[in-house]
């Protein structure tokens, strides 16, 4: 699965600078994307912004963080914009295998060979865009209050802040549009945020009370039909984290992922 992943230019990269100024900390970049050096697909931009005192970024991420952390990137770079010709391209190649996860696979790839650029930007603004709204609104405060901006939103950024992690000027999306909170995850995931370990609190806190009815209200949506695969793959890959880290606190192990496959 992790070379199909990387087919589809599903790791994004990640790049440390040190800022001008004297703030510390991590900003969400989603205005400022740069290209994975191998696909040349863009991230939607979670990037860091270290200070020496924070600048050892090197961490042991095992083979299945760093998956999860695909998965999650993959998600992230799908929600954020419409796939362009090339991504489509690179999808269609993705294999898949008997598990869930591995048929979710398939069907992605089988529905990026089916339709076209021009027809997936189409979907992407019925769905997400719209005249005036679109079909789906995927933000956390809306699926917990029924509004947007709402309270999620700001125990969210109290989180993020917590963890150095700011969103980034001139970025209009709130943190908890559902392709940035995927980034940021795949940033805890595979080890390319340090901060160890806070995967599992931001998904139960700001994931999980929601983004599986998102998915959900996707893979039903009107105007969804590549949309509707990714949903599908949504929804499964979010269905497995809620079962790993169950699991994990269940054995008193919270680096447990053995269920994650």
């Amino acid at each position: 699965m992790d070379a199909n992943m990387e087919a589809a230019g599903a790791s994004g990269r990640y790049r440390a600078d040190v800022p001008p100024s004297s703030s510390n900390g991590l900003r969400v970049r989603a205005a400022a994307p740069f290209p994975d050096a191998a696909t040349g697909v863009e991230s939607i931009g979670i990037r860091p912004n270290l200070r020496d005192g924070h600048s050892d970024m090197t961490t042991d991420v095992d083979e299945v963080d760093t998956a999860r952390g695909r998965e999650y990137a993959l998600l992230s770079l799908l929600l954020a914009r419409a796939p362009d010709r090339f991504l489509l391209h690179r999808l269609a190649e993705l294999r898949g295998d008997a598990s869930p996860l591995g048929a979710a696979h398939a069907a992605l790839a089988e529905a990026a060979a089916r339709t076209s650029a021009e027809r997936v930007e189409r979907e992407y603004f019925d769905l997400f865009v719209g005249l005036g709204r679109g079909e789906l609104l995927p933000y956390g405060s809306y699926y917990l209050s029924g509004f947007l901006h709402e309270r999620p939103l700001a125990r969210l950024r109290a989180h993020l802040a917590r963890l150095g992690i700011e969103r980034a000027k001139g970025e209009s999306e709130p943190e908890d549009h559902a392709a940035i909170l995927c980034e940021v995850m795949a940033g805890l995931a595979n080890g390319e945020l340090p901060a160890a370990g806070a995967d599992r609190e931001l998904f139960e806190q700001h994931l999980s009370p929601w983004i599986g009815r998102f998915f959900a209200d996707l893979e039903r949506a009107e105007a969804a039909d590549f949309y509707r695969a990714v949903a599908t793959l949504g929804r499964v890959f979010i269905d497995i984290e809620t079962a790993a880290f169950a699991l994990a606190t269940d054995t008193g192990n919270t680096s447990d992922r053995k269920q994650w496959r």
